[in-house]
């Protein structure tokens, strides 16, 4: 399940709001242990999800690095490399 959190913070262009709501929806959904709440649950759920979701905003804005912004295309180039050889056959 939590494959599928990438890391948002020092990227250009830098992360979108569907980014951190899909990062915050996937943590929500490991702790939680469930992939669609019930009904009876799912205003808690929801609320998690936009709770967690503007504490990621938050630390993303609020933290410096002296590092140069990563490439998008280029990491999910790495990533895809690394997929091919991990599940070669």
């Amino acid at each position: 399940m939590c494959r599928n959190i990438k890391t948002l913070f020092n990227f250009e262009p830098p992360a979108t709001e569907l980014e951190i709501r899909d990062a915050s929806l996937q943590f929500v959904r490991k702790l939680s242990g469930f992939s669609v709440p019930s009904q009876a649950n799912r205003e808690a759920f929801d609320r998690a999800v936009e709770e967690v979701a503007e504490s990621a905003r938050t630390l993303i804005r609020s933290m410096v690095t002296s590092a140069e912004p990563r490439n998008r295309a280029v990491e999910a180039a790495k990533a895809k490399e690394r997929s091919q050889i991990r599940f070669a056959r």
